[in-house]
């Protein structure tokens, strides 16, 4: 395991093209509103999250009117938001090259964040559609989604870009990407390479029940291969198998070098080696905690490739955070980029 300090260095003293480029599911989030007689009708658990196939895929979206589309997936989401904050952010994923997998490529371009994985073929995989979440908002808010995984499946090591990841301060990998075999590889792949360029990796641990499909593998790459690691309560205490956070904190201190671990309204605990910085939630009205995540690790991001201390890499965190779960979707306002210059 490397300390952190020669990990900061490393960034100090590197001119790199990218800040960050992230790996992970490249979705695209179809919003639509709909009534709660439409879920009944269609058989679906209000508030819940359904993975669908192809042909359920199809259907759902004859069905709707969508309101916006919009390029998604967790770290597809960090990278988003970290190149509003002024970051130069890269990002890898498969997508087809359908309708959808266009709309994927031209929303994240605009949004700042390079992108230039290539698109599967349809006519050589014709039941391999764009991966996209079906979101179905009811008068009351809430979410129902629906998710087709498709193309993103398909990710492997020949997917990884060897330049781009050479060329970016850290790579940031997806903890939900992980179920495939080929993802598995891609990931070692990818850290292979940054690490022999002299740089970063950061792993989202994504999900609690992702963490418990995974944990032996999960805890091997993590030992091995990554410097950063991104997790929430949950998924640190299933990684460790505890309930005692901080015994799970104290563990994963001891397998990477660098560790930011979110606790809701408890704020953030940033541990590298002897050192742990606690960091407090910003206050606000919370309307959707979709993202909550993705936003904390994109601030953090921002600042650490920025040479910012931990207090001040959490504090960005929890600052857009804050901004995205007080109003629908993943992604915040255009003027969080000021929030850099604090």
């Amino acid at each position: 395991m490397r300390s952190f300090r020669e990990i900061l260095g490393r960034v100090k003293n590197d001119e790199a093209e990218y800040d960050i480029v992230g790996i992970g599911n490249a979705i695209v989030d179809i919003l639509a509103p709909v009534d709660v007689k439409f879920l009944t009708k269609h058989k679906m658990i209000a508030g819940s999250m359904a993975l669908i196939d192809a042909k359920r895929a199809r259907e759902l979206t004859g069905l709707i009117k969508p309101e916006k589309k919009m390029s998604g997936g967790s770290v597809a989401n960090t990278c988003f938001v970290a190149a509003i904050m002024g970051a130069k952010t890269a990002y890898l994923g498969k997508v087809a090259d359908d309708a959808l997998g266009k709309k994927f490529g031209e929303d994240i371009r605009q949004g700042g964040v390079y992108f230039p994985s290539q698109a599967l073929k349809s006519r050589d995989n014709p039941d391999l559609l764009t991966a996209r979440s079906i979101i179905m908002v009811t008068p009351d808010g809430q979410r129902t989604m629906n998710t087709y995984l498709g193309a993103c499946t398909q990710f492997g090591p020949e997917d990884v870009i060897e330049e781009v990841i050479k060329a970016s301060k850290v790579t940031y990998l997806e903890g939900y990407l992980f179920d495939g075999d080929l993802a598995q590889k891609a990931f070692y792949h990818a850290a292979n390479i940054a690490h022999n360029a002299g740089k970063s990796v950061a792993l989202s641990l994504s999900d609690p029940f992702c963490v418990a499909r995974h944990r032996a593998q999960f805890h091997d790459l993590i030992c091995k291969q990554v410097d950063i690691v991104f997790a929430n309560e949950n998924e640190i205490c299933s990684l460790y198998e505890t309930e005692d956070f901080d015994e799970a904190a104290e563990k994963a201190s001891r397998d990477a070098s660098l560790v930011a671990l979110t606790r809701s309204e408890k704020g953030s605990v940033i541990i590298s080696g002897s050192e742990r910085v606690e960091v407090a939630c910003v206050p606000t009205v919370v309307v959707d905690t979709t993202g909550a995540g993705d936003a904390y690790a994109a601030g953090f991001l921002a600042g650490w490739t920025s040479n910012r201390t931990f207090a001040e890499c959490g504090r960005l965190g929890s600052v857009v955070a804050a901004e995205v779960i007080s109003h629908f979707g993943a992604r915040p306002l255009p003027e969080l980029k000021e929030v850099m210059n604090f």
